[in-house]
């Protein structure tokens, strides 16, 4: 069993960053969608990534982007990963690869899911991500049934999202010894004091309990 690694979603604030930055979560997302509450397009200061320990991917997180505007965003923060949020097709993510991107692929989930669906990405992505279905893609602090989660058989590794919060964790845990592919959690709203800002105490109490479960 492996620890189980955790992304930070959602993040756009700098002193926030700051801080977040001291807890060293292994992932950082920043938000790049005009749609979402917690977009960083038009706050996020380049230069606060410098501040960030290299021990911390960066993550870009996009919703059907254009290429343009991913290479456009990308020339200014240069993430260590793109997170794709939408429809992307597997085209899509094989022309990034082209580009030096590393991928992660979410989808969102519910009972009527088609795992069979992954097999065009296999050859494209560094990890999957699996959130719940809803009207709107990620944020929205609402969980799926895990146990759809055992029909995934691919050997790829894969972020879980969806509601999570630090109660939360023993379940996790308990997951992963049946789910072994089960790489990491990604939290946002549950740990926010509003979009867009995290509550820095949640935060640390979520990295002890994973420490104190493994």
């Amino acid at each position: 069993m492996n620890n189980i690694k955790f992304k930070v979603c959602g993040m756009r604030n700098a002193e926030n960053i700051h801080q977040t930055s001291k807890i060293e979560p292994d992932f950082m997302g920043f938000i790049f969608y005009e749609k979402s509450k917690r977009n960083a397009e038009n706050t996020l200061d380049a230069n606060i990534f410098d501040e960030i320990p290299l021990s911390i991917s960066k993550v870009g997180v996009f919703v059907n982007p254009t290429l343009d505007f991913i290479l456009k965003i990308n020339e200014k923060f240069h993430f260590d990963y793109l997170q794709l949020h939408g429809e992307e097709t597997p085209e899509f993510c094989e022309n990034l690869l082209k580009y030096g991107f590393n991928i992660i692929k979410a989808f969102s989930i519910d009972i009527n899911f088609d795992f069979n669906t992954l097999l065009a990405y296999k050859s494209c992505v560094s990890y999957f991500l699996f959130d719940t279905k809803a009207d709107f893609p990620g944020g929205n602090g609402i969980k799926f049934d895990w146990n759809i989660l055992k029909n995934y058989q691919l050997d790829i590794p894969f972020f879980l999202s969806g509601g999570i919060d630090s109660s939360d964790i023993s379940n996790i845990v308990e997951l992963q010894k049946n789910i072994s592919s089960l790489f990491a959690i990604d939290v946002n709203s549950k740990f926010e004091i509003e979009p867009g800002l995290k509550d820095v105490d949640k935060l640390i109490d979520l990295k002890l309990k994973l420490n104190y479960n493994f």
